[in-house]
């Protein structure tokens, strides 16, 4: 018994902050699936069920994670100062935030909740992160990877529900700040990726991330904004041609060991899927709505993978494991 004890506990200091990610892409699956079911005069019960299955999987793996706070202290700092694992901390309050999103139009004060939550969290992460980078004396151009823009993208992400929920202009500050450092961080990928070795395998998934920020942005520029002008374009067509440069690297991709990472997938799919949809409502244009029917298709087959290929690495106990 004392054995399995020992055990559990060794596992518990494994369990990864990035986990959180998987939270994010069933946040955005739901997102993506309620406004299909909006646009299209579905049925909103599969939305509203994987919504409540994604609030379920959030309390789970947050308590999973609070278990390792108190019981593997040191195992968490060493993540909070891990030149990777750093970024996937905002994984947490992006959670809450697009839960957030998810509650707007079922309750309403929950969302508003969850929102303060989100938003208060995240800012601090995003100024522990920063000043991570900026003081840092470990930090290396190899570990520059895609999933840098997590924090920047949770702060892109807040108006989306902090418009509809009243506060604009906190929702205006959020967008400014990863407004201003999503093109400096793209600049440093690129030069990283050009001239420097590639990317580990593991860490491939992650230019998944690269459709976010524009696709996200169009999103809540269009809340704070209220119109479909020509900077909203660029955004949505900034995110488009993202997507069509992932899409050319399958072969790669296809061949790829399973890890979480392969979660980072997911929610840039919502994303894109969902602003494409929004694309179709704005314009009328038929193109828009077959391109995000495709790419919604496209998302479902990717979070069934994920499920499952997730499901059979905690069963054979590759998850929660030593690196």
């Amino acid at each position: 018994m004392a054995e399995n004890h020992t055990h559990s506990q060794s596992r518990l200091a494994y369990f990864p902050v990035s986990f959180f990610s998987s939270v994010m892409g069933m946040a955005g699956f739901s997102i993506a699936l309620a406004k299909a079911e909006s646009i299209y005069h579905l049925d909103s019960r599969v939305s509203l069920t994987l919504s409540m299955f994604t609030v379920v999987l959030f309390l789970s793996l947050l308590g999973l994670y609070a278990v390792k706070l108190f019981t593997q202290k040191r195992a968490v700092i060493q993540e909070l100062h891990h030149p990777i694992k750093i970024s996937f901390f905002p994984t947490v309050s992006i959670s809450l935030i697009l839960l957030s999103i998810t509650m707007l139009h079922i309750n309403r004060a929950l969302a508003d909740i969850l929102w303060l939550i989100g938003t208060s969290l995240h800012l601090i992460f995003t100024l522990y992160v920063m000043n991570a980078w900026i003081n840092h004396d470990h930090f290396d151009i190899k570990h520059m990877n895609p999933a840098w823009f997590i924090p920047i993208v949770g702060n892109i992400l807040v108006p989306i529900s902090g418009v509809p929920l009243g506060y604009t202009d906190v929702s205006w500050f959020f967008f400014s700040i990863g407004l201003m450092f999503w093109p400096v961080l793209l600049t440093i990928i690129y030069y990283r990726v050009i001239f420097h070795p590639a990317l580990p395998g593991k860490l491939i998934p992650t230019f998944f991330i690269l459709i976010a920020p524009p696709a996200v942005g169009f999103l809540s520029y269009l809340q704070l904004n209220g119109e479909l002008d020509n900077f909203a374009r660029i955004l949505y067509f900034a995110a488009l041609f993202f997507t069509l440069l992932v899409f050319t690297q399958f072969r790669k991709f296809s061949k790829l060991q399973f890890f979480l990472s392969w979660w980072a997938y997911s929610f840039p799919m919502a994303a894109i899927s969902i602003a494409t949809m929004v694309m179709y409502q704005k314009t009328d244009n038929i193109i828009f709505s077959v391109i995000g029917i495709s790419l919604l298709t496209i998302l479902t087959l990717f979070i069934s993978m994920l499920i499952i290929k997730t499901s059979k690495a905690i069963m054979d106990q590759q998850i929660c494991v030593e690196e």
